[in-house]
């Protein structure tokens, strides 16, 4: 599997795992694309910042990969973009904790497309924040899905599905460590027979899109009931902003742990 070309797309701690993850199964990228920690995204009007970023320049460096960082793949010298990736004849593009859609042109640019592995058993949880909102609605279930991007929101053909329990006390970081295993494992899978991989359309009827998550999304609302405010309160800890109360000072507090007791 060393003859396959890809470009890695990521910015986050889960990138980076899964980055780190298909060097030492000799994955090796062609070229690795990031997003800077401050960034554009079309639900602010101001840069955000990723709360789980990841600097994979430090590996891309170690591993004489090239590297490049855009703010925004429309943002960005689209032309200039392209070229780079025409450049350097890919068999497939990977975007794993990827925050802006892939257009068609880029995409066309890989043998095999680009594929994203999302944070849901699609099609359910297509969106914005997958995991957050499977724990605030109290799932008991989720998973991860790899795809192949189209046009819309998370809505391209399924490859590989795997799924993992929510534990009642699970908090929103062990989530994320499940869906990271989760996620390494359908790779390794799949790379390693990807001249034989299968798509499963999606029916769009039933796609779930959920929206993106601010820090101010995170206000606790003390209508809901003990159920809610716990689901709310582990699905947003650590390493996420969290979920908070503002007092009569004015200031956050926030609340990283609960427990329900009668």
């Amino acid at each position: 599997m060393d003859d396959l070309r890809f470009a890695f797309f990521g910015a986050t701690n889960y990138s980076k795992e899964l980055l780190i993850d298909l060097i030492e199964k000799n994955f090796m990228p062609a070229a690795i694309f990031s997003i800077p920690k401050e960034f554009n995204i079309s639900y602010s009007n101001e840069k955000v910042i990723n709360t789980n970023f990841s600097n994979l320049k430090k590996i891309a460096n170690e591993k004489s990969i090239p590297y490049y960082e855009i703010d925004s793949i429309e943002g960005a010298k689209t032309k200039d973009y392209n070229e780079i990736i025409k450049g350097l004849n890919l068999d497939l593009i990977l975007a794993l904790g990827w925050y802006y859609m892939i257009p068609k042109t880029i995409r066309e640019l890989s043998k095999f497309g680009a594929w994203g592995i999302h944070a849901s058993l699609l099609p359910k949880y297509a969106g914005g924040a997958p995991l957050n909102w499977a724990i605030i609605n109290g799932e008991e279930e989720t998973g991860v899905t790899l795809f192949r991007m189209a046009d819309g929101v998370d809505d391209g053909d399924i490859i590989a599905q795997k799924s993992f329990s929510i534990e009642y006390e699970d908090n929103i970081s062990d989530i994320y460590s499940k869906a990271t295993i989760a996620s390494k494992e359908i790779l390794c899978n799949i790379l390693k027979n990807v001249d034989n991989v299968s798509f499963q359309s999606q029916d769009k009827n039933k796609i779930e899109i959920y929206p993106q998550r601010k820090p101010s999304d995170g206000e606790i609302d003390f209508s809901k009931n003990s159920k809610e405010l716990y689901n709310f309160i582990r699905a947003q800890s650590y390493p996420y902003p969290g979920a908070f109360i503002t007092t009569s000072d004015g200031k956050k507090l926030v609340i990283e742990k609960a427990r329900i007791e009668d």
